[in-house]
């Protein structure tokens, strides 16, 4: 397994088979997939795309930090799942944002995710709440 940086284009795919099962593949193109600020990385596993995730430099009003990066979209194809791809690719993007000077990585986590978010070092915030047409979350976020 190989994590590398890739293109927004390359997670539109696993997004939508994972993430927006049924839905038109449009609904996989995420605001701010091209700004400047914005990464994205994915999980290789024999040079085929197994899982991904992508990073924007974007604040939620429920932290004072003025810089924050928000994790979106991680997804793990369904038969490389349980192998430690997203754990990896975790692992990649926190340097990358420490480097960067942000101090805080926070997602609205699917609610059967929570597990895993924790064990990674995230903590929640909040009250669980409803993404319409795709389930119930929660705030979660790491600091560093």
């Amino acid at each position: 397994m190989i994590v590398k940086q890739i293109d927004a284009k390359d997670t539109y795919n696993i997004r939508q088979q994972v993430l927006r099962a049924g839905l038109p593949i449009e609904t996989c193109y995420f605001d701010y997939d091209n700004d400047e600020y914005t990464f994205h990385l994915g999980a290789y596993v024999n040079d085929h795309l197994a899982s991904i995730a992508s990073f924007y430099l974007i604040q939620n009003p429920a932290f004072e930090d003025k810089y924050q990066f928000q994790l979106r979209g991680m997804a793990t194809l369904p038969e490389y799942q349980g192998q430690g791809l997203s754990s990896a690719l975790l692992k990649t993007a926190f340097p990358i944002i420490e480097k960067n000077h942000v101090n805080i990585l926070w997602c609205n986590a699917r609610i059967e995710a929570i597990g895993f978010y924790e064990k990674v070092g995230f903590k929640s915030l909040g009250q669980e709440f409803e993404i319409e047409g795709v389930g119930a979350h929660k705030l979660m976020f790491k600091r560093f």
